[in-house]
């Protein structure tokens, strides 16, 4: 049965596979194995057992093992990347994202460097934490899915991580709102501007932009710049009427004997326009 499994999933691999069978045959006429060596094949179907059977950590082990042995190998080749997934199953990332980084520098040619790189990819995504910590791994899944997406538009992986981005501006989004908020509540009213600006003009497709046009509108009253609290608040009203955060807008501007208006060459009506 756990013979009958691996062969199934070697398919995947199958040229390889006949390549690496011709490898073998090779080595071995050329010269015997060291006596501390097993045979290629025996080492990597171990590997792939210990996988199936529900051992990754080590299945990582003696894919590394593979390519210890024999580094010149096909079956290195598909060590290595075999090896990235078994970490990556074990959420240890780092290992996953190394192993994998190596598999497409020594390998750009592979058939499975699409793979390679939309697991990359997600070995970031994966590490994405709440708002209120830093966001490096989600600006590095971002820079990882925009590649796949440009490389391999038609593919699986990139329909896959076109749904994921959007997920991470949304999350970068809301990193710069909780950033943009602890500033209006110190009164720190010009650095939040440049935050909820941020949203406005990199996230404007994020569920975030009608509180960041609220935002805009309560920081330009707080700092009496009010033409352009006016503007905020009328690219508000226009785009999201029915919204809580255009009510409670219009009600700031009203209460200081104002009305919503856009101010010709604002910068919110110029970035909204040149979205929108």
């Amino acid at each position: 049965m756990m013979q009958s499994q691996f062969v199934t999933l070697r398919s995947w691999f199958t040229p390889l596979v006949l390549a690496a069978a011709l490898a073998i045959t090779a080595c071995s006429s050329a010269k015997p194995l060291d006596p501390a060596e097993r045979p290629v094949e025996d080492l990597y179907n171990d590997a792939m057992n210990e996988l199936l059977v529900g051992s990754p950590l080590l299945a990582a082990t003696k894919f590394d093992e593979v390519e210890r042995q024999h580094p010149y190998s096909v079956w290195a080749n598909k060590a290595q990347l075999m090896s990235a997934y078994s970490y990556y199953t074990l959420n240890r990332y780092i290992e996953s994202v190394t192993a994998l980084d190596r598999f497409i520098r020594l390998h750009p040619g592979s058939r499975e460097v699409p793979y390679a790189r939309y697991l990359r990819a997600l070995g970031f995504y994966e590490q994405i934490t709440d708002v209120g910590r830093d966001q490096a791994n989600t600006v590095q899944a971002l820079k990882y899915l925009k590649d796949v997406v440009k490389r391999y538009p038609n593919s699986k992986y990139a329909r896959d991580a076109r749904v994921k981005i959007d997920l991470t501006y949304d999350q970068l989004a809301g990193k710069e709102m909780q950033v943009g908020r602890f500033y209006i509540k110190r009164g720190h009213y010009a650095a939040a501007i440049n935050r909820f600006r941020t949203v406005i003009e990199k996230y404007q497709t994020t569920s975030h932009v009608p509180e960041a046009l609220h935002r805009l509108t309560e920081s330009f009253l707080a700092l009496g710049i009010k033409d352009e609290a006016q503007t905020a608040a009328a690219v508000l009203g226009h785009n999201f009427p029915g919204s809580e955060w255009y009510s409670d807008s219009y009600s700031l501007i009203t209460g200081v004997n104002l009305q919503p208006k856009v101010k010709k060459g604002s910068w919110i009506s110029r970035t909204w326009n040149s979205v929108f």
